[in-house]
């Protein structure tokens, strides 16, 4: 949350240069303040998983928040109870007349698959055009991520020799954006995909900005210039034992999968993992939630469209 000073005090401007948010007390007077509504199509397989570790992720912050979650309509979930999916989700179009602060579309298990192969492709595609006039600034993470700069903007993803797994370093390109406040220079996030895209597509769109990249896994964090759109081609919600549960489970299937890299210590497979990432996936979330959400969302929500 942002510190209330007069703009006048010298402290103001310094901060203010050093990316750190400031309010002045005619602003934080003025402001209206209710619950942000932010809702989550959940496309992974293992949602109960999926659920908590994102929840977990937006639990950092003063600010309350409504949360709904949403599952496909012509896609059924073989790996969570209907018990659990009746009570807890609702479809598209149970929503679809209803507006958003926030929305985020999570990964899914289909990265080899072309985009128009998805048997849910097309409802994706109809909820990544309703986010445009129903929800002020959505959030999409892993395939999510490379569906949504397809779909919006053109961007191809590629098959990688092997499945890129562990935990990277990634360095910040732009250091004055809001996104990335409290960030370090360098700081770590998990990937775990068969498939990327290329920086190169990214830095001469001219509708799309790269915040964040690694030497090894490639772009991490892209954002549209409008700031409606991120995308976050990585998985900082993961737990500390993700990466080995998905290691351990293709060994088991005979898939002959390489260790995750910078994970394990020692890269022993058989010692503790580490966990390197919480605070950079903390900061993440919880600046998308101030910055791109609740500092610029319309207090009537109708105005969205």
């Amino acid at each position: 949350m942002p510190i209330i000073i007069e703009n006048s005090l010298p402290a103001c401007a310094v901060l203010e240069s050093e990316n750190i948010f400031v309010m002045t007390h005619h602003r934080a007077t003025t402001q209206h303040i209710r619950p942000l509504r932010i809702a989550m199509l959940n496309l992974m397989p293992t949602k109960i998983v999926t659920e908590t570790q994102i929840l977990r992720c937006l639990s950092n912050t003063p600010i309350q928040i409504e949360f709904d979650l949403i599952q496909t309509a012509t896609h059924k979930s073989t790996n969570t109870p209907e018990d659990h999916l009746l009570k807890f989700y609702q479809t598209f179009d149970d929503i679809r007349d209803q507006y958003y602060d926030g929305f985020i579309i999570t990964g899914a298990p289909v990265e080899k698959m072309e985009f128009e192969e998805v048997d849910y492709w097309p409802e994706l595609v109809e909820i990544m055009e309703w986010t445009k006039t129903h929800v002020h600034s959505t959030l999409h993470i892993c395939w999510g991520a490379q569906a949504g700069l397809y779909y919006h903007y053109g961007i191809q993803k590629h098959l990688l020799d092997k499945k890129l797994s562990g935990v990277y370093k990634h360095h910040i390109m732009r250091h004055h954006e809001s996104l990335l406040r409290g960030f370090d220079d360098v700081f770590k996030a998990p990937h775990s995909r068969y498939t990327t895209i290329y920086s190169e597509d990214i830095i001469r769109h001219p509708d799309l900005t790269m915040l964040a990249e690694s030497y090894e896994a490639g772009p991490y964090i892209i954002t549209a210039k409008n700031g409606r759109q991120l995308f976050v081609t990585g998985h900082s919600e993961y737990d500390k034992d993700t990466l080995a549960r998905e290691y351990f489970r293709d060994v088991q299937r005979g898939l002959n999968p390489s260790v995750p890299e910078n994970y394990f210590e020692h890269d022993d497979p058989h010692s503790e993992p580490l966990l390197s990432w919480r605070s950079h996936s903390t900061l993440l979330f919880t600046n998308w939630l101030n910055y791109y959400v609740y500092q610029s969302t319309p207090f009537e929500l109708t105005d969205l469209g």
